[in-house]
């Protein structure tokens, strides 16, 4: 669906707003009229995120956001005030499965609650938060809040019941070095009958850090939402600012960019091709692709000084240049890489019983993907042709030949495959951008405060699918609001789903096709 097919549709609802940029626009509605849109726009937009403000300082009201991916990279955000004396809005998870993550970290961040929602349960307040805490309220006070007295109860669990049905609960502290998640498998035998995840642990108030700062210590927060996603944490964070600004980086920063993201790309997908191979027992596999990991993060030390890229993309261009001793070390990496990936994929995919245990395992099927809005691998391996850099394309990438790979099985399989074949794409990226890297400046200043009451967003396509980072501004130019929503979060309802049907031994297996990540949600 278009814009100019929905323009009639606001006119008629007599809507504020308009296009704010090319391609992008924003309008207010009454929040009875969400799950209206809602309806009108399943299945003919992508959600990219939803989100809410506390604006009762300024008019009296919370505020509703939600962001759709239109046809032609349009990208329409459509906001709703919630009256301070009645904080609930009409849930649209009934015409918008991919909303109902969303609607319930509302309620537990803001209070405000989304009525109608097929599962009302909390999803980010853990039993020992203080009774009635929702830490993004301007008047949540962290220093303090975490001190009163009383807390929320705890937390009901899904019921599945039948002969022979028991609760298996794993988590959520684990035998590896991974971060919290609870897990509770509900099975007959070893065979899954339903997951029911309980993630958010961990909660660092990295969005409540933010409120009142100015944009350059954003991008120390930035980088830290995810330990492997670096550049494109911070590469969507740095769109956002120069949206807002209005202040391009310069033609060479944009193909380092895409350089940077490409290796970004590489060494995540190099990681989750050892891991799936872990989880199956090919020790072949495991290790060599944890070779090759290996190398491409020395690469980025030799590049950036940093193995995970970090300081390496800046608002404004990227932090250094790169000299032609560099760029040649760039050419034989991928020369090199390009041979072993080949060997590696001749050797594992020729193996039956590695084979045997990825096929038809844990499936996400097309129907589910499109209904929960996954990204990514996870999405693009059930048959979702959908890529944020072709979708809504940012820097060089509008500039170089990107073939978007699809699998369909939706399997195991399908995911592992999927990876090798981003990493064959990822290293034709970077030869195009070398080959097309112009001269100039690598970075340009923006200015020290930001334009007051704007509000900008910035996505870009991580290892693991979207990054979302949206802003706005005080009256002051400093942050009022830094909202981001990563691959994951979409991601981890979609691998519930690709759960049941499995025995629960190759629930790791699946877990690592998925390849999520906890801290992004814990943000």
């Amino acid at each position: 669906m278009t814009m100019e097919e929905l323009t009639p549709v606001f006119a008629g609802w007599n809507a504020a707003g308009g296009a704010v940029r090319p391609g992008e626009f924003q309008y207010q509605i009454a929040p009875a009229q969400l799950p209206e849109l809602a309806r009108l726009l399943a299945g003919k937009a992508s959600l990219l995120g939803m989100l809410a403000l506390d604006e009762r300082a300024v008019d009296g009201n919370y505020r509703i956001l939600q962001l759709f991916g239109l046809e032609g990279g349009q990208v329409l955000t459509v906001s709703a005030p919630v009256p301070e004396d009645q904080p609930v809005f009409p849930s649209v998870t009934p015409f918008l499965p991919a909303a109902h993550w969303y609607e319930r970290e509302i309620g537990d961040l803001f209070g405000v609650r989304p009525i109608g929602h097929p599962d009302p349960r909390r999803l980010v307040i853990h039993r020992g938060w203080p009774k009635g805490s929702h830490p993004l309220r301007k008047d949540y006070q962290p220093a303090t809040a975490v001190k009163a007295s009383g807390y929320e109860g705890n937390f009901s669990y899904q019921q599945v019941k039948g002969n022979g049905v028991h609760q298996v609960p794993v988590g959520p502290i684990h035998a590896g070095i991974i971060e919290p998640g609870h897990f509770r498998f509900h099975v007959v035998g070893e065979s899954v009958l339903e997951l029911d995840a309980r993630l958010f642990y961990t909660h660092r108030g990295i969005e409540k850090l933010a409120e009142g700062r100015a944009w350059p210590e954003l991008l120390p927060l930035a980088e830290r939402l995810c330990g492997v996603c670096t550049v494109s944490h911070s590469f969507s964070l740095a769109l956002a600012l120069e949206r807002l600004t209005g202040i391009a980086p310069p033609r060479r920063a944009s193909y380092l960019r895409v350089v940077l993201a490409e290796l970004e790309r590489v060494y995540n997908h190099l990681n989750d091709i050892s891991a799936i191979c872990a989880g199956v027992g090919l020790a072949l596999g495991t290790q060599r692709a944890a070779e090759f990991k290996e190398a491409a993060l020395e690469l980025n030390r030799a590049l950036t000084g940093h193995r995970y890229l970090r300081g390496a993309v800046i608002p404004g261009g990227v932090r250094q240049d790169l000299d032609p001793a560099q760029l040649t070390m760039v050419e034989v990496f991928l020369e090199q890489l390009e041979g072993d990936l080949a060997g590696l994929w001749e050797a594992v995919s020729g193996s039956d019983v590695f084979l045997d245990r990825m096929q038809r395992t844990g499936v996400l099927t097309l129907e589910n993907a499109l209904a929960l809005g996954a990204v990514g691998p996870a999405a693009r391996a059930s048959g979702v042709r959908a890529d944020t850099r072709v979708d809504q394309p940012y820097a060089a990438y509008p500039q170089l030949q990107l073939e978007v790979p699809v699998e369909t099985d939706g399997d195991v399989y399908s995911r592992f495959a999927i990876r090798f074949a981003e990493i064959r794409g990822s290293l034709s990226l970077i030869r195009q951008a070398l080959a097309d890297l112009p001269e100039g400046p690598v970075a340009v200043e923006l200015p020290a405060l930001l334009p007051p009451g704007a509000q900008a967003f910035g996505i870009t396509e991580s290892a693991r699918g979207s990054n979302l980072h949206w802003l706005k501004t005080d009256s002051g130019g400093r942050i009022f609001r830094y909202a981001v929503r990563s691959a994951s979060f979409p991601n981890w309802p979609a691998l519930a789903t690709a759960v049941p049907g499995n025995i629960i031994p190759d629930f790791p297996l699946i877990n690592k096709s998925f390849e999520l990540c906890y801290a992004c949600l814990d943000r």
